[in-house]
């Protein structure tokens, strides 16, 4: 057998900038993702760890690290919290590249589902390594990610429910993950550099997306309709046109009211 991959890769042309993804079925009957690379490709396994391997018998390297973190916690009760090492934050940065190829291929192939289970799982990662890395450094080195993942779990659970018009539900996991990433910034102290923070952005942007897409379908619930109504009194007030901010504070004390009821 030819170990070639010419012939995969035929008519399968890498565009710079552009990612290019694909499910094929592989030999052992399940599906594998394959992503377009520069002179080659990465071939990934659809669940579980991209590379199909498990590490000492776990499931992946995360969760092997939390069940020692776990064992060495019940066994020293009195010592030293558990700290991991520089091979073990080596192992879990390549694991979560990993996870990264796939959940960005998982994206753009629209299965959402997959692409958000591979965040969430990307997340936990950061906080595991946050709470038991024994450097700042290697800390940063995970978490200053936690942005731009927040804002694709975000997209990955919302835009199944804004296709299908679920415009409250979507709002609420917007606003999730907007919170999600002011905490970050206010935990770095670096709260006074919101306005330049990419992912913060776009999902503000992608929230008044939303909220004017939920208010002309004329479907809006009062949550989505008062969402809209508070941003645009916040503009009315920068701009000073008062008697317009009074005509919608008036509006939205009244849809808050049947919200409640």
């Amino acid at each position: 057998m030819s170990k070639d991959i010419t012939r995969i890769l035929q008519g399968w042309d890498y565009e710079l900038g552009e990612v290019s993804a694909r499910i094929v079925r592989g030999d052992d009957g399940r599906d594998k993702i394959q992503l377009r690379i520069d002179m080659g490709l990465l071939q990934m396994e659809l669940d579980g760890p991209p590379d199909g391997k498990r590490p000492e018998g776990a499931e992946s390297w995360l969760d092997y690290y939390i069940r020692e973190q776990q064992a060495y916690d019940a066994a020293h009760p009195d010592s030293a919290p558990y700290e991991l090492s520089e091979e073990a934050c080596f192992r879990l940065w390549r694991e979560g590249v990993q996870y990264y190829h796939r959940y960005l291929s998982l994206w753009h192939l629209k299965r959402y589902d997959l692409c958000a289970r591979d965040t969430e799982r990307n997340l936990r990662l950061f906080d595991f390594v946050r709470a038991h890395a024994r450097d700042e450094r290697h800390r940063w080195q995970f978490d200053q990610w936690r942005p731009y993942v927040l804002m694709m779990h975000t997209r990955a659970v919302a835009t199944p429910l804004v296709e299908r018009g679920d415009w409250t539900a979507a709002l609420r996991q917007i606003e999730a993950g907007i919170e999600g990433i002011r905490e970050f910034l206010d935990a770095y102290d670096l709260s006074d550099r919101a306005d330049q923070c990419a992912e913060l952005i776009s999902l503000e942007q992608w929230r008044e997306e939303v909220l004017v897409a939920a208010h002309r379908s004329g479907k809006a619930d009062p949550f989505a309709t008062v969402e809209l109504l508070r941003r645009q009194l916040q503009r009315a007030v920068a701009e000073e046109r008062f008697e317009d901010a009074a005509t919608l504070r008036d509006e939205i004390r009244r849809l808050s009211q049947t919200e409640e009821r």
